[in-house]
């Protein structure tokens, strides 16, 4: 197939992107770093900052957009300039492609429900902490009002060979070699191996048919502890971690954004209300549309580590 990844200069598109071309496909990568920016595994490369405008592309059979502006803190504005308009600019740029696939998140779904056992029918987009999740959540409208066929997937926490946010996020917030965790650590959450991530849209491609809204995660939830832990290790850092009862966290993290937004302060504070309620929450997702109707199924998580299969 020719297909088209957006975001590849990221981690997620930069990943898949490498593995469709290395299956065969010809791929075409766009991302907004430079080309001297980018690992030669990464196949014909060109630069595009979604937020100037389409741009002539060749023909495609399918489009894979994974492009986004991430975080949990940061002015709407320049979220929705990338998250909603930019998705308008791929759809547009791509709009002769017969497949469209919406790399979305799991964070659109809305705070004012259970978050155990989510299914793609679960309301979204109310009472959303972030800017990232509000702009996804519109994104998804914009994707389905244009394209009725479009596949949309729903990762959450996205980790794994190559991450760029996760984990250098979390070792950031050690404090004297310390983490500090909202919770207790039993909480279970749904995360997503990015092994797994390349496996579901593997499997869309394969699957003509497929359309609508998936869920994809690791088969199974882990707990916080045994998540941050297992992970820790394998990075090599002691897992010290510090447990902040949920009323606490959520104080400390309400204090930091007041600080943060009368200080007009860039970096997201240490702990966020976002970041709260899906650690001392939990979070859990349903994934039995994928299963039946993608024929995912996923190999990994975060005890299985690929490279000790050699798969890279």
């Amino acid at each position: 197939m020719r297909i088209a990844v957006t975001g590849a200069s990221g981690f997620m598109g930069g990943m898949l992107a490498s593995r469709l071309a290395g299956q065969g496909h010809t791929v075409f990568a766009y991302g907004r770093r430079p080309v001297i920016a980018i690992p030669s595994q990464i196949p014909n490369y060109a630069q595009w900052d979604l937020t100037t405008g389409p741009i002539n592309v060749p023909e495609v059979d399918a489009v894979i957009h994974c492009a986004a502006q991430v975080g949990d803190w940061g002015p709407e504005a320049g979220y929705r300039r990338v998250n909603v308009d930019g998705t308008k600019v791929v759809l547009e740029t791509f709009a002769k492609a017969d497949r469209f696939v919406h790399v979305s998140s799991a964070s659109v779904y809305s705070n004012d429900q259970p978050n155990h056992d989510l299914t793609e029918n679960a309301s979204v987009g109310i009472a959303l902490l972030t800017a990232y999740a509000r702009t996804k959540a519109e994104a998804e409208k914009v994707v389905l009002a244009s394209r009725r066929s479009a596949v949309i997937l729903r990762p959450h926490i996205v980790y794994g060979p190559g991450d760029t946010t996760l984990m250098p996020r979390v070792l950031a917030a050690r404090l004297l070699g310390w983490l500090p965790v909202p919770g207790d650590g039993r909480n279970r959450i749904s995360a997503t191996h990015i092994f797994n991530f390349l496996h579901a849209i593997e499997c869309v491609l394969a699957t003509p048919s497929a359309h609508g809204i998936f869920n994809i995660a690791d088969g199974e939830p882990a707990s916080v502890d045994e998540l941050l832990r297992t992970l820790l290790r394998r990075n090599g850092v002691e897992p010290r971690l510090i447990y902040l009862p949920r009323a606490i966290a959520w104080a400390i993290a309400l204090a930091s954004e007041r600080i943060c937004q009368l200080t007009a302060r860039q970096h997201a504070p240490r702990v966020t209300r976002y970041l709260v309620t899906q650690i001392a929450d939990g979070h859990t997702l349903d994934l039995s549309r994928a299963y039946q109707l993608l024929g995912y199924a996923p190999r990994y998580n975060f005890h299985h580590d690929p490279a000790c299969d050699g798969v890279m």
